[in-house]
This record gives structure tokens, sequence and C-alpha cells, in this order.
């Protein structure tokens, strides 16, 4: 059995969960998101809490439950208070602008890469290299994050790239004579 799952969710004065037909509409001060529930997992709103069971014993059912209830609380947290990724440009002349819902990007190529925000996503650049994204949906922000370090991921020698601020990267020693 699930660990995470046999713990409930319990929302916060301003949020609120409605559960329609295996469709579960969490809305909140930043927003709403809404997630298709898998038919082996029980899902019940109670007032201000949120629980989860298998609908069965099944070896499937006993796995899905505990990652419905992680999706869920993601949602729950970014309706209530948003997640953010924070990027970080290392290299001479990598640069970053953000105009609107566009993030251009001096990488280092021929051309400046530009970047279309999705929807629900925004991003902002405090300094030249850095990027904050924000967004209320997980999944998404980490896409995105992903997709923007595709461009120019760090290299192994001197840590040139697009890197995550958390992300600690192991710099290979150079050739010796």
């Amino acid at each position: 059995m699930s660990r995470v799952g046999k713990s409930p969710i319990i929302l916060n004065k301003d949020v609120e969960a409605l559960l329609a037909e295996k469709v579960l509409t969490v809305n909140g001060p930043l927003g709403s998101l809404i997630r298709g529930i898998h038919p082996l997992v029980d899902v019940k709103v109670e007032g201000s809490v949120i629980n989860f069971s298998p609908v069965n014993e099944s070896r499937e059912a006993r796995a899905l439950y505990g990652t419905e209830r992680a999706l869920v609380n993601n949602m729950v947290m970014g309706v209530s208070k948003g997640f953010e990724k924070k990027l970080l440009l290392v290299g001479v002349g990598y640069r970053a602008k953000a105009e609107g819902n566009v993030l251009k990007l001096e990488l280092g190529f021929s051309h400046d890469v530009v970047y279309q925000m999705p929807e629900g996503v925004t991003v902002t650049t405090p300094t030249q290299t850095e990027i904050i994204i924000k967004s209320v949906d997980k999944q998404r922000i980490g896409q995105v994050a992903a997709e923007i370090r595709a461009y120019r991921p760090p290299e192994p020698y001197k840590g040139k790239g697009v890197r995550y601020a958390d992300e600690v990267l192991i710099l290979k020693e150079t050739k010796k004579k």
C-alpha cells in the first residue's frame, strides 16, 4: 500500500475542490486546474479534505492511488502558492530578455533563439543571466524549463550553457600532456 496515498489532502480556506464524474477541478486565488482521475482510483471530497483509495487490491490500483494523490496535491499547492523555476545562463555573451510572453535568448548561435511561452506560464528576467518562470501547473513549468535548457545544456568542461539554479555540475578535467 502507498504511504503517500493514505494521507489526506487538507485544503486551505481559499481553495475549493469539486469532483464530477472522475474529473477533479481545483479553484484557488491564483487560478483553476482540471484533472481527470484514473478509473482505478477512488476519490472522496468531504468539505476541506480530499481522500484517495484504490478501487480494488490490484497491484496497478495500489500503485496509482499514491500517484494521483501527489498530482492532486501539486494542483492544490499550485492554485494557492504557485510554482517557480529559476534558470541561469553561464557563458560569455549569453543573455536573456523577456518581452511580454516571449523569451529572447542569445546563446552564442548565429541567430537569437525566440521562445514563445505557453498559456498560463509567465517569465521574467531580473538580470541578463537569470530567467524566472512562474505558473500554477507544476508539470507545465517543468516542461518549459526543460525546453529552454535544451537549447544549450551545460557542457562538461567549462560549464557554459543554460542550467537550473540548484543544479550541481561536476566538471571534467581537461586533457593533460
